[in-house]
């Protein structure tokens, strides 16, 4: 069965949902798994519901408007967190692992392929998340400019354990998962966490093609996917 990340947004010490990575227009998350928007009340329902890891992004660290590292290690004592909190270097990714037991490195944030490759000498590949950050089937990258097929190069060499392959184009529209993107990174399935968009329909697909593992926010929060069907 296709393992199931459950995903949240936090901003403001809530956890909030929204579309196509507009973060200006996120709302408080409405869910199946908690009477509020409480990062820690949500977290306990997705437990009680056979959760055990989820994916946390951080969009006021990102966006370098405060923080909810507090709520995100009081959460890390509830499930194991795979954390964004926009990297941009070795020296965050080493803050952050005390906050979460995996720490994301993403393409957005990141200002460079060194830093990256430093954080990959200096710590063990089972803490280290790499995020493919996509907006119109093109490498989002702030801080380098490259093709997502020369990207993809330095992560054959890297050789991580785990790589999310995210279309922030399809977040929290359920119109499923981008073929296009799947099929650039193909050689690296047994490795992809295919994240942005999916629906129900997508799951089974991408299950058949030997995808182990997504994350899901929108249509699992709706009660439309659940947890461990």
């Amino acid at each position: 069965m296709i393992k199931k990340i459950p995903v949240i947004d936090l901003k403001q010490h809530q956890a909030v949902s929204g579309k196509s990575g507009m973060r200006d227009t996120y709302q408080p998350l409405k869910t199946i798994f908690a009477p509020s928007a409480n990062p820690v009340e949500i977290a306990q329902g997705l437990k009680l519901n056979g959760a055990d890891e989820m994916y946390i992004a951080d969009l006021d660290l990102i966006e370098s408007q405060g923080h909810n590292i507090n709520d995100i290690k009081m959460v890390n004592t509830i499930i194991p967190v795979m954390f964004d909190g926009g990297v941009k270097n070795c020296e965050a990714f080493e803050f952050y692992l005390d906050y979460a037991y995996k720490v994301i490195v993403p393409t957005e944030t990141l200002e460079s392929i060194e830093e990256m490759e430093k954080i990959f000498e200096k710590y063990p590949k089972e803490r280290i998340v790499v995020s493919i950050d996509t907006k119109n089937n093109e490498l989002l990258a702030k801080n380098f400019d490259m093709s997502l097929s020369e990207f993809k190069e330095i992560l054959i060499k890297l050789n991580p354990n785990e790589i999310i392959l995210l279309d922030i184009t399809g977040v929290g529209t359920e119109k499923g998962y981008n073929k296009k993107l799947l099929e650039e990174f193909s050689e690296l399935k047994e490795k992809l966490i295919i994240g942005g968009g999916l629906n129900k329909d997508s799951l089974g697909e991408l299950e058949s093609l030997g995808i182990k593992k997504v994350l899901i926010g929108t249509s699992l929060h709706s009660g439309e996917v659940k947890l461990l069907d």
